[in-house]
């Protein structure tokens, strides 16, 4: 792949991420984007592009950690371009997408997407201990109800 060269006049778009087990994903909000390029490494990727309104769009990230190149894709879309990462060392929360603790202004947690999945999977398992106590309370056989007052009906 050809070498990315940061445009003169670029501005960097605003992106969005959220962390999962096994990769993470970035959606930069560029609508209309064209003529795009992104380039995934080991540890940063590049996007470069043009907005609709003819503004060069250029971001570079170091990543917190590596990513596996080949497993690692982007997809434009009419409103963003989504990445998705593939980590080397799944199940290994990343504490914030960049190398450097300092986060850029341009960058956001997706918060709407965001899970805190080291506890899901406990949480999981109580739904299910949950699920399991009202199937055996649902089977329980107790008492048979009391039909002493199915006598009054008769009267009538």
């Amino acid at each position: 792949m050809p070498k990315i060269v940061r445009p003169d006049n670029c501005q960097p778009a605003k992106a969005l991420w959220f962390d999962r087990k096994k990769y993470v994903t970035i959606n930069f909000m560029v609508q209309n984007s064209r003529e795009l390029q992104v380039d995934i490494q080991e540890n940063k990727m590049i996007l470069s592009c043009k907005s609709e309104d003819d503004v060069n769009i250029y971001n570079e990230i170091y990543f917190y950690d590596r990513v596996q190149i080949h497993d690692s894709r982007e997809r434009r879309h009419e409103r963003t371009i989504n990445v998705i990462l593939r980590k080397i060392k799944e199940n290994d929360a990343w504490p914030r997408l960049t190398k450097d603790p300092v986060k850029p202004s341009w960058l956001s947690v997706d918060f709407d997407n965001w899970r805190d999945w080291e506890q899901e999977e406990e949480e999981g398992m109580a739904q299910y201990g949950d699920y399991m106590d009202m199937l055996k309370n649902m089977t329980k056989k107790g008492e048979p109800p009391a039909m002493d007052d199915l006598d009054d009906l008769d009267d009538d």
